[in-house]
């Protein structure tokens, strides 16, 4: 009896580790890129979201155990309906098993919730609100490149301190802007600034020209963008044709990418501080990523959503691997546990409330004179450590999180 319990006992553990041994679907993993392909963001995301999940894909080497590995993408169209219609039907019916970039707040968000029911992975490289690791945070999401503490502690923080002390806002009215200007906002204040007002424009803005007068009119010492894309480039454009901030005020982006700045000019730009996770020329690893990623794009450079993506989707095929599953909670297990350090996460991990840290930096835009040619336009002022560069796990809200 006890040789019969025995047998009977390792035929049902051989058949739950032969289950658990081949969750990999014969199908093959599949991964949806959430993209913005005709709005405000495709130049920071787009396309070249979609090339460099490619890329991550063909380093990997484009098969799981003999199985294909295959992209889908499509467009969100920076309206929330539309981006969850897009991700149920990726999982619901094409077997998608994992989801990334989400450029927009309100998509990201929605598109979270549809992964955490459906036990998926998000991989939001592109959404920068606060929120995604704080009440909303789920535990099979990830916050991969940036966030708003992020932007405002490396740029806001250096600002105040060489003097711009008293601060007026021209924010996107939607998640993100909103989470931009409250994080830059506890910045300056904790940092001995003031705040005189803020004014909000609606998102794909044209005309920027009443909000500019009356930060111009606050008399503020800063005069500070929390927006993003063509918002922020029509509005650094709009407030030089209209003489705003020169003299005693400065301009400042809260988020500037390097082809806003491509797009401004260097005259323009020039002498603005940012903060960003990536820059194409600060290194041999990250040239040589970027010569790879230009050779499919033309001659564009990458920014740091585009470079995130490939991070990201890298090493969630690595926790894959790993776990053998695409079961979201054991996939993210092993995200959690296997170590972050590729060209763009340096000194990576990625804490419980699914905020991956790693190094940022601030950076200063170069004057015309100071650059060698197209897309040169930045120079690094300093590294801020994984460890300061994003709000401190003790102060997070997150559910997941043990106090």
């Amino acid at each position: 009896m006890k040789h019969v319990r025995a047998c009977v006992f390792g035929t049902a553990l051989a058949m739950i580790v032969g289950t658990a041994m081949a969750e990999v679907p014969d199908r093959g993993i599949k991964i949806g890129v959430l993209t913005d392909l005709s709005g405000v963001y495709t130049d920071l995301t787009g396309v070249g979201s979609i090339e460099a999940a490619r890329m991550a894909v063909e380093d990997f080497g484009g098969t799981m155990d003999g199985k294909p590995i295959s992209i889908v993408s499509a467009d969100g169209q920076n309206k929330a309906d539309v981006g969850a219609s897009i991700a149920r039907k990726w999982i619901d019916e094409d077997n998608v098993d994992t989801i990334v970039d989400t450029p927009n707040t309100a998509i990201a968000l929605a598109v979270q919730e549809i992964t955490r029911t459906k036990n998926k992975i998000l991989l939001n490289t592109s959404a920068g609100s606060t929120v995604f690791t704080n009440k909303a945070c789920s535990p099979t999401s990830f916050q991969w490149v940036y966030d708003s503490y992020a932007m405002a502690n490396g740029t806001a923080r250096s600002v105040v301190v060489e003097g711009g002390k008293s601060w007026y806002f021209i924010t996107a009215d939607y998640g993100f802007g909103q989470s931009l200007e409250k994080d830059a906002t506890d910045i300056v204040l904790a940092n001995g600034g003031k705040v005189l007002g803020s004014v909000r424009h609606p998102l794909n803005n044209s005309d920027f020209s009443s909000f500019l007068l009356k930060a111009q009119s606050s008399g503020a010492d800063v005069i500070a963008f929390a927006n993003g894309g063509a918002d922020l480039i029509n509005s650094v454009k709009q407030a030089h044709e209209f003489g705003v901030g020169g003299g005693k005020q400065r301009l400042a982006a809260m988020v500037i990418f390097i082809t806003d700045i491509h797009a401004l000019g260097l005259d323009q730009a020039q002498g603005l501080l940012l903060t960003s996770g990536f820059y194409w020329d600060m290194d041999e690893l990250n040239r040589a990523w970027s010569a790879r990623w230009s050779a499919r794009m033309g001659r564009r450079k990458p920014t740091m959503l585009h470079a995130g993506v490939y991070s990201a989707v890298l090493h969630f095929l690595r926790a894959v691997k790993a776990a053998n599953s695409t079961e979201g909670d054991a996939v993210a297990a092993k995200m959690r546990e296997l170590p972050i350090d590729d060209f763009f996460a340096r000194n990576g991990s990625i804490r419980p409330d699914g905020r991956v840290i790693h190094d940022m930096y601030l950076a200063q835009v170069k004057t015309p004179a100071e650059s060698k040619g197209p897309w040169d336009y930045l120079k690094i002022v300093r590294t801020i450590p994984a460890a300061e560069a994003f709000r401190p796990l003790s102060l997070s809200e997150c559910p997941l999180v043990q106090k």
